[in-house]
């Protein structure tokens, strides 16, 4: 139960550093870090999480082999879970910061 806790909680900080650190993968620092590279980045977090929840899985037993609906819905979970850092990078900050 707590790997199902920390799962979460790491798939909502990975969904939303794209928006909210100014910089590429927490290493490369931009100037303007434009919706592009958020996006390239907030995939990249997808299938790391994605990545190590299969991980997780396979150290409990076999991992059950999944259909394109279970993935399309993660990725709609995931997007869910952005919306805050979305919101915050492109509604609430003041242009320039």
């Amino acid at each position: 139960m707590l790997e199902v806790i920390l799962l979460g909680t790491l798939a909502a900080l990975a969904a939303n550093v794209p928006f909210v650190s100014g910089r590429l993968f927490g290493v490369l620092h931009l100037a303007n870090k434009h919706f592009g590279w958020q996006l390239l980045e907030w995939v990249v977090y997808y299938l790391a999480v994605g990545g190590l929840a299969w991980g997780l899985e396979s150290r409990l037993a076999t991992p059950h082999s999944q259909n394109w609906q279970f993935y399309v819905t993660t990725l709609a979970m995931f997007a869910v879970l952005s919306w805050p850092g979305f919101v915050w990078r492109f509604f609430w900050r003041k242009p320039g910061l």
